[in-house]
């Protein structure tokens, strides 16, 4: 339950940063605390208290089903591997959206508004 919690309130944590702020590199860094909560809320409903890890498991206990289900698992590292890559994107393009523009605050680029 206290995973479920964490996760939750690390994705409202970095909602509200996403929100609130206008610098770019500060809403960055919300997108990463909201994908740390998915991926804690993901792993969250993996979790089966009092089984193991399928990981050079024996056939009795496969065949008893006291290992948990590795799919979530799986899902988590492939999400932080593609969130590591979104990250790096998103800061390269930062970086030249300051070069061109000299200042990393949007509420200061006039060009933006509708």
């Amino acid at each position: 339950m206290i995973y479920y919690i964490a996760g939750g309130g690390l994705f409202l944590i970095g909602l509200y940063i996403l929100l609130v702020n206008r610098n770019l590199i500060k809403m960055i860094i919300g997108l990463g605390f909201m994908e740390t909560g998915v991926n804690i809320i993901i792993i969250a409903f993996g979790y089966v208290k009092g089984k193991t890890a399928p990981i050079l498991s024996t056939k009795e206990l496969i065949n008893n089903r006291q290992v948990v289900d590795p799919l979530p698992q799986a899902l988590v590292l492939t999400a932080i591997v593609i969130g590591v890559a979104v990250t790096a994107l998103a800061l390269s393009m930062v970086v030249s959206y300051y070069k061109k523009r000299g200042s990393l605050n949007l509420s200061k680029n006039k060009e933006l508004k509708w």
